[in-house]
């Protein structure tokens, strides 16, 4: 079965048919009608199901496109028992690497990941192909491999285990390649920096969740961006930019929680980055310039809720904690926009500060 989705793919998903009936092969095409969740995959099964009572032999899924749809394919033959091959058409995830999916309603909102029994069984990186990408996804995929590190430091610095040692490691290399590269990259797509930036967000930040494994944890980053998603206003931001926003949610929690200096340092100084980037560095950037206080507490009660990775901070947070932090991103931090803490009503302030002393997480 060969998957896809966007109009944008379309061209190049029918060159592959082309092809692979020129090697003698009947393969079967499919296409997502949202991102990847449950309806779209029931129905794929079906195609399969259906085509297998046909004698038509079904034995691989071969991906194309963007993380949800690898996403997709990957879990599709999690299910069924086949072989999965990747083709990503850009570096804005590591998604054609990793053993994980995150599944989304209909409506694009997070619902929850799923650990697959392993990696896809080959993933072809084509750099002529990712290069023909919007460039937004190449700062989304730096943004969320930005993200390994930040988030593995806090999570499993302190593990036991040698190969979640090295992961944390090769997150920490990732983080300062990305650094002192990205920029060049983002502004020279032809040259060498550009080959070596896109190959660290959608290879060695895959590298990194195989060798560390589950253990290997996200954090808050990851936690904020499943919040967001709950909301339609910011589903036009990639993955990857919801991530990196995640990071300064979870640098401005070290500061208010527990008056990290290194926190404020770090994240002053990917707010001076993702600006040269365009990526998103408040919520205005993500369109949520008129987000009501209930809609963003929406926001911090999904991200809060039990189970999920935010917990896996060495300090308890609260929705309202959550809140204040979540609205004041770039305090402190030159060009900053006035603070949209004023929406919080007193009794939650009265909450937050109680909280940072302990009475209430």
């Amino acid at each position: 079965m060969l998957l896809g989705r966007s109009v944008s793919t379309a061209a190049l998903r029918q060159q592959l048919l082309v092809d692979l009936v020129g090697q003698g092969l009947d393969p079967l095409a499919a296409e997502l009608q949202f991102d990847c969740c449950e309806a779209d995959l029931s129905n794929l099964i079906q195609q399969i199901v259906n085509a297998r009572s046909n004698t038509k032999a079904i034995d691989a899924v071969i991906a194309v496109g963007g993380g949800k749809v690898l996403d997709a394919g990957k879990l599709l033959a999690h299910r069924l028992g086949l072989a999965c091959i990747t083709v990503p058409t850009s570096a804005a995830t590591c998604a054609g690497w990793t053993a994980l999916a995150n599944l989304y309603s209909p409506g694009g909102a997070f619902e929850r990941d799923v650990t697959l029994d392993r990696c896809p069984d080959l993933l072809v990186f084509d750099h002529a192909l990712v290069r023909q990408a919007p460039s937004a996804t190449l700062t989304s995929g730096i943004a969320d491999g930005m993200a390994k590190w930040y988030e593995a430091s806090v999570s499993s610095c302190n593990s036991p285990d040698g190969l979640v040692q090295q992961a944390v490691q090769q997150a920490r290399v990732l983080r300062d390649q990305l650094m002192l590269e990205a920029e060049e990259a983002f502004n020279n797509p032809g040259s060498e920096a550009w080959v070596r930036v896109a190959e660290a967000c959608a290879l060695t930040a895959g590298l990194i969740g195989g060798v560390g494994g589950a253990s290997c944890r996200t954090v808050a980053a990851h936690a904020v961006h499943n919040g967001l998603t709950q909301l339609s206003a910011c589903h036009d931001s990639l993955h990857g930019a919801k991530v990196g926003f995640g990071v300064l949610v979870q640098l401005r929690l070290e500061e208010l929680l527990s008056e990290n200096r290194l926190a404020v340092q770090a994240r002053r100084q990917l707010i001076s980055l993702f600006r040269k980037l365009k990526l998103p560095v408040c919520l205005e950037d993500l369109g949520l310039s008129r987000a009501s206080l209930e809609e963003l507490q929406q926001v911090c009660a999904f991200a809060c809720q039990s189970g999920s990775d935010l917990h896996q901070l060495p300090f308890a947070v609260s929705p309202t904690v959550l809140l204040a932090a979540l609205v004041s991103t770039t305090e402190g931090c030159e060009g900053a926009p006035e603070s949209r803490g004023v929406i919080l009503a007193q009794g939650e302030r009265s909450q937050f500060e109680a909280s940072r002393h302990g009475s209430d997480a």
